[in-house]
């Protein structure tokens, strides 16, 4: 009698299928890409998760909350102190990176449970970052101050990451790891009570709903999300420095969450992909950088306030995400 079951499950296959088959057409890339190319991409990557769990926090919770460069220094600081003085393999340093980055969601979040909002949790998360910028200064004697932190050589299971393409492949499991392991979060049960959360905190807890804890868990999780793109980045730059993680660094993120689409896991992927792509295109009008990356941050934001994702949503279906705010 239940005929409708088989027409439900469709969408979703779609999107299964879409989401196995980016990575998949992407895997072409250094068969035709040069060395600077790769290099993006690989940049690329390593933003795409930035903006993955940076929306986690602003547009999936609800939270404005600017922890997110703390939570990339210290996941590329962690990579490579492990390596460097305590002789990690870059896969345990990674894990390092993961769980650093997790503990500075997890302190970032007392803020929000101590009943702090909007523009006051903006400033005391900015602050984290920047007091955080300060510690990497400072303390000279790990970090070497303003000269960078040099990553000792970066091997991967034996497997040397000299080269940008044995980087875009260890960055493109990790990415497609990473995001699916998110997807499958909102899409759980946790997921639902986090946008429950965001809609109405007072009515989510009147359910019986822990929301302390789905707070926590949610900064965890970004924390975790921006510290592992933090070692991407670590092992891509092959030296760490504190002005990477700096102020301007914080307008970058947020313009990629609004850009891509606030709440949106593929706006996150499209604002990371774009933000990072096009100012390296207009390299090549010296001095007009900004110029046009702020018109277009302005233009977005103006006629697609709800991030490029929106605009792909009214294209196909495939783009419509049920934890989206439409």
């Amino acid at each position: 009698m239940n005929q409708e079951t088989p027409q439900k499950k469709r969408p979703l296959s779609q999107n299964g299928r879409i989401f196995y088959l980016v990575p998949l057409a992407a895997a072409l890339i250094p068969f035709f890409a040069n060395d600077y190319l790769q290099f993006i991409v690989n940049m690329i990557m390593v933003y795409v998760l930035v903006t993955v769990g940076f929306n986690l926090v602003i547009g999936n919770l609800g939270q404005l909350a600017f922890a997110n460069t703390a939570f990339f220094g210290i996941g590329a600081y962690m990579t490579a102190i492990l390596m460097t003085y305590a002789g990690f393999t870059y896969e345990l340093a990674l894990v390092g990176a993961a769980i650093s980055g997790g503990l500075a969601g997890l302190l970032a979040s007392v803020t929000a449970l101590r009943g702090i909002r909007l523009y006051y949790l903006a400033i005391i998360t900015l602050a984290f970052g920047e007091l955080m910028r300060w510690v990497y200064i400072h303390a000279e004697p790990v970090t070497m101050g303003t000269d960078g932190l040099p990553l000792p050589d970066v091997t991967v299971f034996g497997m040397s990451m000299h080269s940008e393409t044995a980087k875009f492949y260890v960055f493109l499991l990790i990415t497609v790891l990473v995001v699916k392991g998110t997807s499958n979060l909102l899409k759980s049960r946790v997921g639902r009570a986090i946008l429950a959360i965001r809609d109405n905190e007072l009515t989510t807890a009147s359910l019986g709903i822990s929301t302390a804890n789905y707070i926590i868990l949610t900064f965890v999780w970004s924390g975790s999300v921006v510290g592992i793109a933090g070692a991407m980045f670590a092992a891509s730059t092959e030296r760490v420095f504190p002005e990477s993680f700096g102020l301007t660094e914080v307008i970058v993120h947020f313009a990629m969450v609004m850009v891509g689409g606030a709440g949106s896991l593929i706006g996150s992927v499209i604002g990371g992909v774009v933000l990072t792509a096009l100012p390296e295109y207009f390299r090549q009008f010296p001095g007009m950088e900004e110029l046009f990356f702020g018109a277009i941050i302005i233009a977005v934001l103006l006629f697609l306030p709800k991030g490029l994702v929106s605009l792909l949503a009214k294209v196909s279906p495939l783009f419509r995400e049920r934890y989206f705010r439409e």
